[in-house]
């Protein structure tokens, strides 16, 4: 805690109506004090990699980059307490409730609120913040092992009424666009409403790579790589389409450096 005891507080959610919500719940006690609102996942990594956090409300399902991300690819030395906030149905909230993480289920109500505050104070106030980390991040870890081998071959489009399937080899990119992302094909491009890491859990890493926090590429469809600035590349598809990789993401390319 900070030399004024006051609790430092950083809400991560892109809806404003669940920040505000949030806020105003805090703002009821002058323990705490809210340090950032962070409006996406890499607007809260940025903040939390050069702040020093106690306490984090992180939703879980935003575009882009959701809330596992975002606890990812923090430094695991320096996690504030985090109470995720989630959308999820009951039953997926099951592996929270066999980890003992807390969470609040959208739409919560004060009595809920206020218990979870609760428990994170009691973390903060018995230091046990180190044993909430790795119960996050074991809960993580069995998250991502269970996703193995279960990568898609076909991902379902509702479009216009109808229902198509598309096979995964035959995607080139995928593309984030707000809540939405664009998967371009041989023929054409889809739009589908999911986040892209969600979407990048379930696919073949031997196939796909996301070389940037909105782009995932068909590392068969990759006709050329150019170096553009000290880490980043340029990436020229087999339908010409051009893409540059994000610093943050250069290990991703390893693979393919490794390769030539």
């Amino acid at each position: 805690m900070n030399k004024n005891n006051k609790i430092r507080v950083v809400i991560v959610d892109d809806e404003k109506l669940a920040r505000d919500r949030i806020r105003r719940l805090l703002e009821h006690s002058d323990a705490y004090t809210i340090i950032s609102e962070c409006t996406n996942g890499s607007e809260a990594v940025n903040f939390l990699s050069n702040n020093e956090t106690d306490l984090m409300f992180l939703d879980i399902q935003m575009p882009e980059m959701d809330g596992f991300e975002v606890v990812s690819q923090l430094d695991r030395s320096k996690l504030p307490v985090i109470i995720f906030v989630t959308a999820y149905d009951k039953y997926a909230l099951k592996a929270f409730e066999v980890h003992a993480i807390d969470y609040l289920l959208k739409p919560f109500d004060d009595e809920r609120f206020n218990s979870a505050l609760l428990h994170a104070n009691e973390i903060l106030d018995n230091k046990s913040k180190d044993t909430l980390t790795e119960k996050i991040l074991g809960f993580l870890e069995e998250k991502e092992t269970s996703m193995q081998n279960k990568y898609l071959e076909r991902i379902t489009i509702k479009s216009s009424g109808r229902i198509y399937f598309v096979n995964t080899k035959k995607i080139i990119r995928i593309k984030a666009a707000g809540k939405y992302l664009e998967i371009m094909d041989f023929e054409k491009e889809h739009t589908i409403r999911k986040t892209m890491t969600q979407l990048e859990e379930q696919l073949d890493p031997n196939r796909f790579i996301r070389v940037h926090r909105s782009v995932i590429l068909n590392v068969e469809h990759i006709k050329e790589m150019q170096h553009w600035y000290k880490n980043e590349y340029i990436f020229i598809l087999s339908n010409g389409e051009k893409f540059t990789s994000g610093i943050s993401y250069r290990k991703n390319l390893d693979p393919l450096l490794n390769s030539l």
